[in-house]
């Protein structure tokens, strides 16, 4: 195993890493959400973002519930995927000067947090029930389908929202 998986013996404990490693993912997301807020200038895509943050708060506040359940410490470990997403996102954004081509670019980046989302939690839903740990997987469940959710209204407010057709045009 890798550098930093070398704690991880069992089921168990990677299922621990994975919940510190989507905690610390979720924490970034609300430090970078409010930063794609103030870029995009759809009106439907700032608020869509500003729920969303909310909703990343409530992630967080979801997790702390699981670890505790779990009874394990609530903390994060470094998550070079999340960081990497996020931190191309930003340049992306930084790099596009039309407004619209930019909103489309926040939308994809967006996605691309939600997808990496999907998995971690699909996952530890999955070694959560597992695991014998049916109350923790009903608490990510709830997350994972928030998640699914809001990428399809990204998916929606791209391409029926005319967040493409603008970008396009």
């Amino acid at each position: 195993m890798g550098l930093f998986s070398k704690d991880i013996k069992t089921m168990d404990d990677l299922f621990v890493h994975t919940l510190r490693d989507i905690y610390y993912a979720e924490k970034q997301i609300v430090k970078n959400l409010p930063k794609m807020i103030e870029k995009a200038t759809s009106p439907e895509l700032r608020r869509g973002f500003e729920t969303h943050l909310r909703e990343t708060e409530g992630h967080v506040s979801r997790l702390e519930r699981v670890f505790e359940l779990h009874g394990v410490e609530a903390k994060g470990v470094n998550c070079p995927a999340i960081d990497g997403i996020l931190k191309e996102a930003d340049e992306i954004a930084g790099e596009v000067e039309d407004k619209q081509v930019l909103d489309a670019a926040l939308v994809a980046a967006a996605q691309a947090v939600e997808h990496y989302e999907m998995t971690r939690y699909g996952t530890l839903v999955a070694w959560a029930n597992k695991l014998g740990r049916s109350d923790c997987a009903a608490i990510l469940q709830q997350t994972l389908d928030e998640e699914k959710a809001t990428d399809k209204k990204l998916t929606d407010l791209a391409e029926r929202g005319g967040v493409n057709l603008a970008a396009a045009e």
